[in-house]
């Protein structure tokens, strides 16, 4: 085995051993590696059995900051298929696959056109193209079982379907509405649902906002009528609740399902922040 083909494998065993599962010699599937969590779960929906998937990102860790060793960036040369969004929210990650570009790469930028904000699988529907363009390139390299990328592909593009029609229906009453977030991490999401976006702290949120942005943001909720402030789990609630305690405003969890822990899957996480918008947003 090369030491490019051994990094690859190395992080597939360390991907596996993290979800309790085992390897075994003469593993035919393909070996597909992943920037980020979003990704992964598309990969794995349209894959199945034929292939194993490592995210770079490890369970619970920072998807921004994320700085590839060595080894990985050999992986990402190595590997049968790396599926990636470049543009910027992991640039150390773009700058490895300058130098290892793998033979088959499908770059979610392609489906996601908001610039800085990279949180286009808040969009059921964007999740569904990429997902459509993971079964094509899957199928380009595996041609045996090409039949069964799109049959998984269309079966999670029903499914996503199906959820955006959840969240359009539930949010109907909440057209215009005003989603203040101390993290602006939603604006695929409040686009396709017709919400207005307003946030607290921009699209770091470990970054403290000025004072400008807290009058900005008091303004608004004072303005709209908006009742409730969403933060972030992962970047803790403390602008959000000092926010909240002197507008006299409620605190909700909104998750960008960018941070995800090994238990949390992106259909659970869809459905409580379906929840969560119809609990806290000022509806009709």
């Amino acid at each position: 085995m090369s030491r490019s083909r051994a990094a690859v494998a190395g992080l597939l065993l360390a991907a596996v051993a993290g979800c309790g599962g085992t390897a075994s010699d003469g593993d035919e599937r393909l070996e597909v590696l992943v920037s980020s969590y979003p990704l992964q779960y598309v990969v794995e929906e349209v894959g199945g059995a034929q292939v194993t998937v490592a995210n770079l990102t490890p369970p619970g860790g920072d998807t921004h900051g994320l700085e590839p060793a060595p080894r990985d960036v050999a992986a990402l040369g190595e590997a049968d298929l790396v599926v990636h969004l470049s543009g910027g929210m992991q640039p150390a990650v773009d700058q490895a696959l300058a130098q290892e570009r793998p033979d088959h790469l499908v770059d979610a930028a392609s489906v996601a056109d908001r610039g800085a904000d990279p949180h286009f699988w808040l969009d059921p529907l964007r999740l569904a193209a990429l997902g459509e363009q993971v079964a094509d390139e899957l199928a380009e390299v595996d041609p045996e079982h090409a039949a069964d990328y799109a049959a998984r592909g269309e079966r999670l593009t029903r499914s996503l379907q199906e959820l955006d029609r959840e969240y359009a229906d539930t949010l109907a009453p909440c057209r215009g509405a005003t989603l203040v977030a101390a993290h602006e991490a939603f604006g695929y999401l409040t686009e396709r649902y017709g919400l207005r976006q307003v946030g607290v702290a921009g699209l770091d949120p470990h970054v403290e906002p000025p004072p400008s942005r807290l009058r900005d943001a008091a303004e608004a909720v004072q303005e709209t009528g908006a009742r409730t402030i969403f933060f972030e789990a992962a970047a803790g609630s403390s602008v959000a609740e000092v926010l909240a305690a002197d507008l006299g405003l409620a605190t909700d969890v909104l998750h960008p399902i960018e941070r995800v822990t090994a238990d949390e899957t992106y259909p659970e996480l869809m459905a409580a922040n379906l929840t969560a918008l119809r609990r806290g947003l000022t509806c009709g």
